[in-house]
């Protein structure tokens, strides 16, 4: 995972990400990659970072970005 250990947020910041990293791992089809999981969460990451609040867009984003990494 990217280094996130200068970011902060309050707890109700906290659980709107933490739901929107439920949502968003709820959404995919089985078997869920831990990989996934983790691309999921450091986007969430970085958006709330950058100020984003509403955690539909929070998932929307992260599984947008999801599916633009490259399979190998």
């Amino acid at each position: 995972m990217k280094n996130f250990s200068n970011a902060s947020f309050s707890p109700d910041v906290i659980a709107i990400m933490t739901g929107a990293l439920e949502a968003a791992v709820a959404s995919l089809p089985e078997p869920v990659h831990s990989s996934h999981v983790t691309t999921l969460a450091e986007s969430i990451l970085r958006t709330a970072g950058a100020g984003e609040r509403n955690a539909a867009d929070l998932q929307r984003i992260a599984l947008m970005e999801l599916q633009l990494i490259p399979r190998a």
